[in-house]
């Protein structure tokens, strides 16, 4: 039976009954046509000098943090890190607008983001180098898991929120993403869901322009990354991800939005990966040098060191004073990476579940006992020292 054979039939219609209107007004939600920007505009003069001061800080602990784990990969002391230079604006302003009480969900990229939240550079970078599965607690310090596969980190934000929100709690999630993730399917459904529950999320979009090799434009045919946003029901923000007081001021209304009831913001941060996807990638097969040297100009730390020594807010000794501590927290890293790890191999079985099941204490067993017999046979050498 066709849909014309239907009792009925010639009353059907194939659009929508006068009655239907949209549930949201669409235009609010829409981003501005040009990404937000605070330094070189009249609205800096409002910025807390403070805040910009601590800011300049960070983008240079960053900026040496980065280069110092990129060559620990040189070094074989990691086995691959995602570096996030010229992103630096973003994953500082991200740990920054958080209360202790919140939480942070980084992607595999952000690492500058979890140390600048307080996490220990050492625990950051554990997970690259291969020693356990995440190198610290997430609960002690509200920092989920770095996430590799791409985009899954999304929902889980969006799940911790509405429970938050559930059990009382004032919690915020911030959850960080690529433009590559954007493409996944786990974006769609933490949008959607974030948006029909009105969960206090924010979804931070760092577009760094490609997704490993893929460009933007073969990923997507939309105004912007932002303007996904008006999909779900929720705002699009676009901002400038290489000015860090602006990504600061939009992170934070979107934070305070979230907090006061009033719903997930999507925030798309117009940046770029100045280095390659990581250190196994080769950057020059798909992007040439004068887009590198191009957005070299409008590098995050320049823009803002330029911006505070022009208002008299930071002079030479205070350059200064952030690079030597940079230096500090590179050299220390530095130091405890080079010490070989102690591993227990018996460790294998520790986390796997609450309670041990018996297939897992046989399988301990039979390890143990293998190790035992090695020790047994290989424990010393001719000196008498063990191996």
């Amino acid at each position: 039976m066709t849909v014309q054979e239907l009792p009925g039939a010639a009353a059907y219609r194939p659009t929508p009954p006068p009655a239907w209107k949209p549930l949201t007004d669409p235009a609010p939600l829409l981003p501005d046509p040009e990404p937000y920007r605070v330094l070189g505009t009249e609205a800096v003069a409002d910025a807390d000098p403070e805040l910009l001061r601590r800011l300049h800080t960070e983008l240079v602990r960053g900026r040496r943090f980065n280069a110092q784990a990129t060559a620990l990969t040189k070094q074989g002391r990691l086995a691959v890190y995602p570096s996030s230079t010229g992103q630096e604006a973003c994953e500082i302003a991200a740990a920054l607008v958080l209360e202790e009480r919140d939480w942070l969900f980084p992607s595999y990229r952000d690492t500058l983001a979890a140390v600048a939240r307080g996490l220990d550079p050492v625990e950051a970078l554990t997970l690259l180098r291969g020693d356990r599965h995440t190198g610290y607690d997430p609960r002690e310090h509200r920092i989920a898991p770095l996430c590799t596969p791409l985009a899954t980190q999304l929902p889980h934000a969006v799940g911790l929120a509405h429970a938050a929100r559930l059990k009382g709690d004032d919690v915020v999630a911030l959850a960080m993403v690529g433009d590559g993730g954007t493409s996944e399917g786990d974006f769609h459904e933490a949008l959607n869901f974030a948006a029909v529950w009105r969960a206090p999320v924010v979804f931070l979009v760092q577009n760094n322009g490609f997704a490993i090799s893929v460009p933007l434009a073969k990923q997507t045919a939309a105004p912007s990354l932002a303007h996904k946003a008006v999909g779900y029901g929720m705002p699009g923000r676009l901002v400038d991800g290489n000015d860090a007081v602006a990504v600061h001021q939009v992170l934070s209304e979107a934070v305070e939005r979230a907090r006061s009831g009033g719903g997930p913001t999507l925030v798309e941060a117009v940046t770029y990966r100045m280095d390659a996807h990581t250190n196994a990638d080769d950057a020059t097969r798909y992007r040439g040098d004068s887009e590198v040297e191009a957005w070299r100009a409008h590098d995050p730390v320049q823009l803002l060191e330029r911006e505070l020594t022009g208002r008299g807010l930071l002079d030479d000794d205070g350059i200064e004073e952030a690079r030597v501590a940079a230096e500090r927290m590179a050299a220390g890293l530095r130091e405890r990476m080079n010490a070989d790890p102690v591993l227990d191999p018996m460790d294998l079985f520790t986390h796997v579940y609450a309670e041990q099941t018996t297939q897992l204490r046989e399988q301990a067993d039979r390890l143990r006992g293998e190790l035992d017999a090695e020790h047994d046979q290989h424990g010393t050498d001719d000196g008498g020292a063990a191996r």
